[in-house]
């Protein structure tokens, strides 16, 4: 069996002591050691040589070279029996089965100990448990609780004695049990008993009780005893630092536990043997007699600030005293008011002690430095800088800093205080001289304006004035800012505080009321449009609300004329935003939606940019026909007519405008609209489209198809004469199956109850919450005659009967593929009625129907029509070549899925053939070119078209010739157009654009030639219906074309001016801001010479446009020439120092100067022989304003640069001029460079030798090339 070996506790410890060289040397070095440095073999030890060179040789006495020491192995194996008297399970059938086996398992999980059971001879129990020893003695404990019948006993001793068997945290009790595989119970404390109960095998209660017994035994030759000593002699008795008593107790083995002084007892308790435990209570007793015959007191007045002085830290001086003089000094409590201090001893030694304990009590001092509390920080200095200062000098005096108090307190040694007093003394009168601070009172409601956005404002005043300002937390409500620093500063921090709380004063807060669905709008994207509004108007503070609040007030507060202006600009924002955000709906037959989109989203793209407008259509599979339009009114009504036209041009849609007074519009419309959909939805879906409430308009907008559009226009004419009249309404409940029954196959029954009463009668619609409910509206007799028909019909289909009919079998099939759709169909329609066929594999023809007595019949009747057509049903062939099946079927299959539902037939294509014998060119396929067509009719007998080509149509013969007419018109023909070759690039359009986009407007295939045929001839294939639009949206296209090309010729004119190159910058502007104007504003693009290209003129600049416009633009590159000749510049002497002042950050202050007058100031760059010569040019007027401006300017500033030079020479830290000795680095002696002349000592500057960490070290190159 392997073990796994693991390092135990002890053989740790003998690793360790092997590690460990048996004779350690101290060694203290003298001077001499010092300077001698360590030999190489010393620094560097040797690493160990193989392991057979280590067993062959001496152990060296290198520091690698102690052997290590075998580890133990971490797993025990034990064997113990269990006699067949003591086993729990003997009367098992078969040995390792049954209860016993379980447990063995269950220990073995539960320890992680082997086990392994074998039966002796005397069919006793031999178990083997291997693991590691915790696990072997849990498992052993388990295996004897379980597989042993189990014994107990009892044992008598002590009660006192009890803690010991128990143990410090129950460990020895536990220990105990898991030794001897017992349970020891031990009475609680509470409980009087003393006898202790075990529980196991005969052999472990024994143990078990043997153990117990043994503990008790050792308590009883242990003694307590308690010896009386008054209190003064207990530092006698304990001995300088304890050691007196420390010796005692090594010497006899006995604890002797002494009270602190803190603890007002007198007694000493003396734990151990019984013999040794005298012996030592004799001893003390023996020094308590004589210290009481010898020693005598003296009392002594002490300054009660001074006692902690004569105790020392930790009670160290008192200690010290009794070490040296042997006498006790009994110091009064901290709570007592008493300065007496008692010095007990022998008489000869208590003069030393008084001498000692004024020593300690005055080698102590406290002193106070007068210092303003305001002061105390910058005494303290940034993160305690300046005090860290004092406090490294004289580690041993405290100071300390009292909040409110105009004082700081030293404490220490009376030397280091009184320097330190001097020290802080001079820092107090240095910053009395250069500091000073003011106190202001500013309304706590403007505090946070003060600070500004993230300290902006008050961290700029800091800086600016080299002030601190305290403004008080919010929750103090306190008005008081104090202002501290140079006093120039605090006086000009002041002013400035004061002009902002009284500007504040003067500011005007108004409230915006803004809708707060345009709040985030304003804000923006990360905020970047609120940015822009706070950057126009920095002293507005803007105030949204919180979104969570509902609120439409935001709050500008600012100076008023501020206010004012950002209140007309937000308003101006908003009324934009109200403009744009004007909705209407457009209702499209959904049929339409795809035109309206285009190929790839273009058609609606194209709307959206050029009306600017947002268009939202609905998802693909949601019924809804309306598209929204948003935007401003006069763009949603040019988009609206622009999809609109889309609409009409694809379809015969009618528009029809009907004059109903707007009163009734809302009750024509109805609840939820029900009312006017049932219109819509009874007319063939036309859209009615009533005018916006409150616009006054009585004019109703019907769109559709011609009839459907005539239909609805009567009904809505009858409806409003209806409710002018007199309008009645009931409603009245049938199940919702019924309702596709009651309105009969196209709506016929409804129609004919209708026509007869005169009544209108409204369905729920789909998304209705009550689909029970029909509604019956009309002249009050129409409605109860409509209502009894209806009641009628809906107590007919109540009446639930059972009927059959007969179905050849062989149509049983078409009824029920499809998961029985058909049977769907006729239920749905029918008012529910269950069609039953009978099962699959039974030759009946029996078919059952249950539901309404009408709906049997209808049903009933349906099904027969069916069979009827089932059994008419004819197959005809379309032979159309496959080349064109794609283009038949359409996207998706969408138009051979439209001729299936229009003519009621089944049409299917044949299998596309991989490799036709008779190719044509992919081209000419592509194109459905005609002469492709003719070579294959010349390969081919006309008489047998190929299986490939045939598409079957099935259905009554009439509509299979339909059908099949409908197919062949779907063959796409093709035509030719004669464009110029040179305008083909252009049709194509950037990456096949332009024709992409005239293929998907006219749903047509465009060939255009390849460039290398230089043909003017394009062919356009498709339906023979869209070629004729095809051809005329190509032709208006080349129009479109050659008027551009016309246009382009005059476009090119090109104009030369003549300017001389060094007004060249200032005709192009800062950022080209000048020439883009004039290129925009006279459209044209103007070309600069090329500084690189020496054979160009560099006095030509180039104007291309159109001649009028060329010659304009001249004109005004002329006219700034003009302007530049008259221009002068001057240089100014500007001292360099306040050049930055002058610029400003980012230039902002330079800037506003030359705006201001209209001159051009240039700064010499770093590294000019002149670093104070300035360059203004401009009109001579402008140029000497703009010059006293800037020397003004200068006046002022050099001022401050004076004032701040003269400080930083005071503020400068006094520089260390002691030269420091060059460091020798880390030397050795007897190094193998030194002895071998071949070896050269390592170059410390070569990263090679000493590569840094991370780096790549380059590899050294030999002679034989790089190392394998």
């Amino acid at each position: 069996m392997s073990s796994v070996a693991v390092l135990t506790q002890e053989s740790f410890a003998e690793h360790r002591s092997g590690l460990v060289p048996q004779q350690i040397k101290v060694a203290t070095l003298n001077s001499e050691e010092e300077s001698d440095p360590p030999t190489y073999k010393d620094a560097f030890p040797p690493l160990p040589e193989k392991a057979a060179c280590l067993e062959s040789a001496q152990e060296p006495a290198g520091a690698w070279s102690n052997k290590i020491r075998p580890i133990k192995a971490s797993v025990i194996t034990q064997v113990f029996h269990v006699p067949l008297e003591e086993r729990k399970y003997k009367d098992m059938n078969q040995f390792g089965e049954g209860e016993q086996a379980k447990i063995c398992l269950e220990i073995m999980q539960r320890t992680g100990a082997h086990l392994e059971l074998s039966l002796a001879k005397d069919q006793g129990l031999s178990i083997m448990v291997s693991g590691k020893l915790d696990a072997v003695m849990k498992a052993r404990k388990d295996i004897v609780a379980r597989l042993q019948t189990q014994a107990s006993a009892t044992v008598t001793i002590p009660k006192e004695h009890h803690r010991f068997v128990i143990g410090k945290n129950g460990e020895k009790l536990q220990d105990l049990e898991l030794k001897t595989a017992t349970k020891i119970q031990i009475p609680r404390p509470d409980d009087p008993s003393n006898q202790i109960k075990i529980t196991g095998t005969k052999e472990g209660i024994e143990k078990a009780r043997h153990e117990v017994l043994l503990i008790s035994a050792e308590q009883d030759k242990r003694a307590v005893e308690r010896l009386e000593v008054e209190k003064a002699f207990h530092p006698f008795i304990a001995g300088p630092y304890n050691r007196l008593v420390g010796e005692i107790m090594q010497e006899t083995g006995t604890r002797i536990n002494i009270p602190p002084p803190s603890v007002n007892r007198t007694e000493i308790v003396f734990t151990g043997e019984k013999e040794q435990l005298a012996q030592a209570v004799a001893r003390i007793k023996k020094i308590y007699e004589e210290k009481k015959k010898k020693t005598t007191t003296i009392a002594v007045e002490v300054k009660k600030s001074q006692h902690k002085y004569v105790i020392g830290p930790k009670g160290n001086s008192l200690q010290e005293i009794l070490e040296r003089t042997g006498v006790s000094v009994e110091i009064p409590p901290s709570d007592s008011i008493s300065e007496t201090v008692i010095l007990r001893g022998e008489p000869e030694k208590l003069g030393q002690a008084l001498t000692e304990v004024y020593a300690k009590a005055n080698s102590f001092t406290v002193s106070s430095v007068s210092a303003p509390s305001w002061l105390h920080r910058f005494i303290i200095g940034k993160k305690g800088q300046n005090l860290a200062k004092i406090t490294q000098q004289m580690p041993k005096v405290h100071i300390e800093f009292t909040e409110g108090e105009d004082k700081i307190t030293l404490e220490g040694p009376t030397e280091d205080v009184s320097v330190a007093q001097e020290q802080i003394e001079g820092m107090v009168k240095d910053l009395i001289n250069r500091m000073d601070y003011v106190e202001i009172n500013i309304d706590h409601k403007f505090h946070r304006h003060l600070i500004g956005k993230s300290g902006a404002n008050i961290n700029r005043i800091k800086d600016q004035y080299k002030v601190s300002v305290r403004i008080p937390p919010d929750s103090e409500k306190s008005n008081l800012i104090r202002i501290e620093g140079d006093p120039q500063g605090v006086q000009q921090a002041k002013r400035e505080l004061l002009e902002l709380a009284s500007r504040m004063e003067n500011e005007r807060t108004k409230d915006l009321i803004i809708e707060q669905r345009f709040h985030r709008t304003i804000i923006g994207q990360k905020g970047e449009r609120i940015r822009e509004i706070r950057d126009k108007f920095p002293e507005v503070i803007i105030n949204f609300p919180d979104p969570a609040q509902k609120s439409d007030i935001v709050q500008l507060r600012g100076p008023k004329n501020e206010v004012e202006k950002c209140t007309k600009y937000m308003q101006k924002m908003v009324a934009d935003l109200v403009e744009n955000s004007y909705s209407i709906s457009v209702p499209i037959f959904k049929q339409f939606h795809k035109n309206i989109i285009g190929k790839g989203g273009a058609n609606i793209k194209k709307i959206r940019e050029e009306s600017n407008t947002k268009i939202d259509l609905p998802a693909e599979n949601s019924n809804s026909e309306t598209i929204v339009i948003t935007g401003k009114r006069a763009n949603c009504e040019a988009a609206r007519s622009r999809i609109l036209s889309i609409q009409k041009d694809l379809a015969n849609i009618a528009e029809v405008e009907v004059s109903i007074p707007a009163k009734l519009h809302n009750s024509l419309i109805g609840t939820k609209g029900r009312l006017i959909r049932s219109i819509m939805e009874e007319c063939g879906g036309v859209h009615i489209h009533f005018p916006v409430e409150g616009s006054g308009s009585d004019t109703v907008v019907i769109r559709g198809p011609s009839s459907d559009v005539e239909k609805a226009k009567k009904q809505l004419l009858h409806l409003a004469e209806e409710k002018q009249t007199k309008s009645f309404t009931v409603d009245i409940r049938a199940k919702p199956e019924y309702h596709k029954f009651l309105i009969g196959k196209g709506g016929g029954k409804i129609r004919k109850v209708r026509d007869s009463t005169g009544a209108r009668i409204i369905f729920p619609a789909a998304e209705d919450k009550d689909q029970d409910l029909i509604t019956i509206i009309g002249k009050e007799d129409a409605v109860r005659e409509a209502q009894k028909e209806l009641e009628a019909l809906i107590q007919n289909l109540d009446n639930v009967v059972e009927d059959y009919m007969l179905v050849d079998p062989k149509h049983h099939r078409h009824f029920v593929i499809r998961r029985g759709q058909v049977l769907r169909e006729i239920a749905e329609e029918y008012g529910g009625v269950m069609v039953s066929f009978p099962r699959s594999g039974t030759q009946s023809d029996k078919v059952t129907l249950k539901g309404a007595k009408d709906c049997v019949e209808a049903a009933k009747k349906r099904i027969q029509e069916i069979i009827e057509d089932l059994e008419a049903q004819v197959t005809v062939e379309c032979a159309i070549p496959q080349k064109f099946h794609r283009s038949v079927m359409g996207p998706k299959g969408s138009r051979i899925q439209q001729i299936t539902r229009d003519y009621n037939v089944q049409i299917k294509f044949p299998d596309r053939e991989e490799n036709p014998v008779h190719s044509v060119e992919p081209s000419i396929q592509e194109n459905g070119d005609e002469a492709g067509e003719g070579r294959e009719a010349k390969e081919t007998d006309p008489g047998s078209p190929r299986r490939c080509d045939i598409i079957i149509i099935s259905g009554r013969k009439e509509k299979c010739e339909a059908a099949k007419e409908a197919l062949e018109a779907l063959v796409p023909v093709t035509i030719e157009v004669e464009v110029p070759f040179d305008l083909h690039r252009y049709i194509i359009g950037q990456k096949g654009s332009g024709i992409r986009k005239m293929m998907d407007e006219f749903e047509v295939n465009i060939h255009v030639p390849a460039p290398e045929l230089q043909s003017d001839i394009i062919a356009i294939t498709g339906l023979a219906a869209n070629l004729d639009r095809a051809k005329a949206g190509l032709l208006d296209r080349v129009k479109e074309l050659q008027a551009e090309q016309e246009d382009r010729a005059l476009r090119s004119f090109k104009l030369s001016v003549t300017v001389d190159p060094k007004y060249h910058p200032k005709i192009i502007g800062r950022k080209g801001a000048v020439i883009t104007q004039i290129r925009l504003e006279h459209d044209v693009n103007i070309q600069f010479p090329d500084k690189d290209d020496g054979n160009q003129p560099q006095d030509q600049i180039t104007i291309t446009g159109y001649e009028k416009n060329t010659e304009a633009a001249r004109d005004a590159i002329l006219k700034i020439v003009g302007e530049l000749e008259q221009m002068v510049s001057e240089d100014v002497p500007l001292d360099h120092r306040v050049h930055a002042r002058i610029i400003g950050a980012r230039g902002k202050a330079i800037r506003k100067i030359m705006d201001e007058f209209k001159v051009d100031i240039r700064f010499p760059q770093s590294g000019a022989p002149d670093p104070n010569c300035v360059t203004v040019t401009g009109l001579p007027e402008n140029v000497e304003e703009a010059i006293d401006h800037i020397l003004n300017l200068e006046e002022e500033y050099l001022a401050d640069v004076v004032d701040s030079e003269a400080l930083q020479v005071y503020m400068k830290p006094p520089a260390h001029e002691e030269s420091k000795a060059p460091s020798k680095g880390f030397v050795v002696r007897d190094a193998p460079w030194t002895s071998n002349s071949s070896e050269k000592a390592p170059d410390m500057s070569s990263s090679e030798e000493f590569p840094s960490f991370g780096a790549q070290v380059a590899p050294k190159t030999l002679p034989w090339g790089p190392k394998r």
